[in-house]
């Protein structure tokens, strides 16, 4: 690893999954030698935050760009992640940053997920990879864009692309997990190499130690080490909770009509294979083989929770039934 450690950086969406692993992560590779800047919209996390690596907390929210400047005050480097709904928000603050810092910050590491290859494949928007006379599902569209603002703006970026989350994958589902020992999904019998949040966070913290020298202008693509079937996903939970838990299909009409048409059209792309591949990035980036499914259940993370105290807890809890949380995403207009 480089020695050229960043000086500081700045950690936003830092009390998510994937910004928790990024911090616990941090703090060990850097061994105090880089200041870790977390960001909060509530000054009540700031404690936990601090107690899992943070040394200094910011009020930040993408939302208000007055909270802006005193969270990159210093910083040399930036962990990039927002909440899909968010992505004008990022386009605006991507934007700032071009415009403020650009001498200043030398990295900017981007969640991002599978699909943002505009720039990196041959990519057609209009074309869908299964559904005749569609088009790429606008979520993966926004996903490219996330990406795209950071470069347009003159910034050297490097970008984490993970497959779908483990840990979001039956957020909806704990109370018939619970109660009645079954979860339905839409995905039916099509297998994805599900992605675990503390690898994305290791993924991450990996580039940012070892510089934009070394991941400057990379796309890393980052996966489970196997693809699983939801009734594989199902014998791994009955292992991990000690009772059986079987999968039930859901009717693909019904989840659109329970999270609405934007989330629907992404989940097209998990149930037609398109997010099937094992990708050998996270063992490039680390020398370790991905977190299994059932590792992620069993197993304590960076910050010391399990998958399944994650699963049941409230946390992470961001798509309700009855709420389309993109409705209004097809009016977003690039920065």
């Amino acid at each position: 690893m480089t020695t050229n450690l960043p000086k500081k950086v700045l950690c936003t969406a830092a009390s998510g999954r994937v910004g928790k692993a990024l911090v616990a992560h941090l703090k060990k590779m850097t061994a105090g030698k880089t200041t870790i800047r977390a960001t909060a919209r509530d000054p009540a996390k700031g404690e936990y935050l601090q107690s899992i690596g943070a040394d200094e907390i910011a009020i930040f929210d993408l939302k208000k760009p007055d909270t802006w400047e005193n969270a990159l005050e210093g910083c040399d480097a930036v962990f990039s992640s927002s909440m899909d709904s968010l992505i004008s928000e990022h386009m605006a603050f991507a934007k700032y940053m071009g415009e403020n810092y650009k001498d200043d910050i030398k990295h900017v590491v981007r969640i991002s997920c599978f699909g943002a290859d505009t720039n990196t494949n041959s990519y057609n928007k209009d074309i869908h990879s299964s559904q005749a006379g569609a088009g790429i599902p606008l979520m993966l569209q926004h996903y490219w864009w996330s990406e795209e603002c950071l470069i347009n703006a003159g910034l050297p970026v490097t970008s984490i692309r993970g497959n779908f989350y483990m840990n979001h994958l039956l957020k909806n589902e704990t109370d018939n997990i619970q109660k009645e020992g079954y979860f339905s999904t839409c995905l039916g019998d099509t297998k994805n190499s599900f992605v675990c949040a503390n690898d994305m966070g290791e993924a991450a913290a990996t580039c940012l130690v070892e510089g934009p020298e070394r991941h400057s202008n990379k796309f890393y693509d980052i996966t489970g080490p196997e693809a699983q079937s939801m009734h594989e996903i199902a014998a791994d939970l009955s292992d991990a909770l000690g009772k059986k838990v079987e999968y039930r299909p859901q009717d693909f009409q019904q989840f659109e009509k329970d999270f609405g048409p934007t989330r629907a059209a992404f989940f097209e792309y998990l149930r037609n294979g398109f997010y099937t591949r094992c990708s050998p990035d996270f063992y490039n980036l680390t020398g370790k083989k991905a977190t299994s499914y059932k590792e992620y259940l069993e197993n304590r993370g960076p910050f010391g929770e399990t998958g399944v105290e994650e699963l049941f807890s409230s946390a992470g809890a961001i798509f309700q039934k009855g709420q389309d949380a993109f409705k209004d995403l097809s009016s977003v207009q690039k920065a």
